[in-house]
């Protein structure tokens, strides 16, 4: 059963951030599980069943851009929040409708973090990203050139 405020799996491989965010989370009421990697993560994300993720970026094994981007790729989990936090910033990859939710950069302030989290707890499940409409071209239309282009 969620904590009273939801569930958040939280995933970094420094031992310190972890507990960091896992105690300004806990504090607030959050159940929190943690992990030291994106494989790590992928190994426990259906048996926590979290609300939201929170993923560092650069992690050995699996990095929170993969990570994320499984996460999102995988029906049981393209619902859940994912909040980056990391000392970098946002990677390209990371954006989008299939990335994540919100971004953080390290060193984070305590109570935006617990906001950001709050927020997506609240939002419930992830909208689902518009289908690809397969009869709209990808590319937009050349611009017509006013030389061969017909009157008005």
């Amino acid at each position: 059963m969620a904590g009273a405020s939801g569930r958040v799996l939280v995933v970094d491989d420094n031992r310190v951030i972890r507990q960091l965010i896992r105690v300004n989370l806990e504090l607030e009421g959050f159940e929190v599980v943690t992990a030291a990697d994106g494989a790590e993560c992928l190994e426990i994300v259906h048996s926590v069943q979290p609300d939201v993720v929170t993923l560092d970026v650069v992690m050995p094994r699996l990095d929170g851009v993969r990570t994320a981007g499984r996460l999102r790729a995988d029906p049981r989990t393209r619902q859940v929040g994912i909040v980056m936090v990391s000392a970098g910033g946002l990677p390209e990859a990371a954006g989008g409708p299939g990335g994540v939710d919100a971004y953080l950069a390290k060193p984070f302030e305590p109570a935006v973090l617990v906001e950001t989290v709050r927020r997506l707890v609240r939002r419930g499940p992830r909208p689902p990203a518009p289908p690809k409409d397969p009869a709209s071209p990808t590319d937009p239309a050349p611009p017509k050139d006013p030389e061969t282009a017909p009157a008005p």
